[in-house]
């Protein structure tokens, strides 16, 4: 990396690679965040594990100028970005991050090496746990959705299926009824619906088909309908699902002892509007932070976070000359 486009303000002698920055996570809210810091002139490392939460998608939609980009193509392009800034970009896994002793972090990679930080960004994303009903898996992110936003617009007036959350069982269905007025509600193992939430589907047009699903039938490599456990077939060309349960990617920021807030979709790690945790010099961004940032929300998130960073790095650094401290 050339030294005329980056400049590291730690001056602390060492063997160990340090950064200014390191962005654990190199999905939309961690390259938002490094392009930010690069931009900055802040040496900062990216690292990837490269398990977006996207990317089973063929394309994504809903940001601006980007509409239809395949996933893949856009986190390329960002890559290319950054690289423009000096920032460098590792593929590899974060197994654990730990204060340093020098107001920093020593963050450990899978591969047994050892990098330096005076700040983290923590952009790990989360997991989808699937329901364990044959087909959806396999069919994940094609004509199995979970977003109408991202690809509502381009099944519209489909026959939709939805199986039921057992948590929010209507919620979906109300929502994905402004794409088309062929919805099924499949209740699966949701119980008995509220007398309001049965009022409000009634009102959207939605049929509701009691009992547990069995699977999905597939024909010709095409989503054709939801078979029941006792046998009924109804006919569906799309199926929207929630996760059973959403997994954020925190062992990281858990390990460092960052705060966790209880959410309708489970715990997530507590953060401000800039991103900053709990933790001293410690950041998080994107889906790790929430299940609903989607694309655009988490490059937003991201800038906020290269943002806050910069400016608590810049103005600790004038702090300690006032105060005849070493930098950094």
């Amino acid at each position: 990396m050339s030294s005329t486009n980056v400049r590291s303000t730690d001056m602390t002698p060492t063997n160990e690679e340090r950064y200014d920055v390191v962005v654990v996570g190199g999905g939309a809210a961690g390259l938002s965040a490094a392009l930010i810091l690069g931009r900055s002139r802040r040496r900062t490392l990216v690292v990837d594990a490269g398990e977006p939460r996207n990317a089973p998608a063929a394309h994504m939609h809903g940001v601006l100028s980007r509409d239809g980009m395949s996933p893949a193509a856009y986190l390329e392009a960002g890559r290319r970005e950054i690289a423009e800034y000096g920032v460098e970009w590792r593929a590899g896994r974060v197994t654990g991050a730990a204060p340093d002793g020098r107001g920093g972090f020593t963050v450990s990679l899978a591969d047994g090496t050892d990098v330096g930080a005076r700040r983290l960004v923590v952009t790990t994303g989360l997991v989808d746990e699937l329901p364990k009903v044959d087909g959806v898996a396999e069919r994940w992110g094609r004509d199995v959705l979970h977003c109408p936003y991202c690809h509502g617009w381009e099944v519209r007036d489909r026959a939709f299926g939805v199986i039921a959350h057992p948590r929010m069982p209507a919620h979906q269905a109300l929502m994905v009824a402004n794409w088309s007025k062929d919805v099924t509600l499949f209740l699966h193992t949701a119980g008995e619906l509220s007398a309001h939430d049965a009022a409000l589907l009634d009102a959207a047009g939605v049929t509701v088909v009691a009992g547990e699903v069995a699977g999905l039938v597939v024909e010709d490599d095409r989503l054709t309908g939801v078979r029941l456990d006792d046998g009924r077939v109804v006919a569906r060309s799309v199926v929207f699902v929630g996760a059973d349960r959403l997994v954020p990617g925190d062992g990281v920021l858990r390990r460092l002892g960052a705060a966790l807030r209880e959410t309708p979709f489970g715990e997530f790690v507590t953060v401000d509007e800039t991103g900053r945790t709990s933790v001293p010099g410690v950041w998080a961004a994107g889906n790790v932070t929430g299940p609903q940032e989607q694309v655009v929300n988490a490059v937003a998130l991201g800038y906020r976070a290269g943002v806050a960073i910069n400016n608590e790095l810049l103005l600790g650094d004038l702090e300690d000359v006032v105060a005849g401290r070493p930098r950094g």
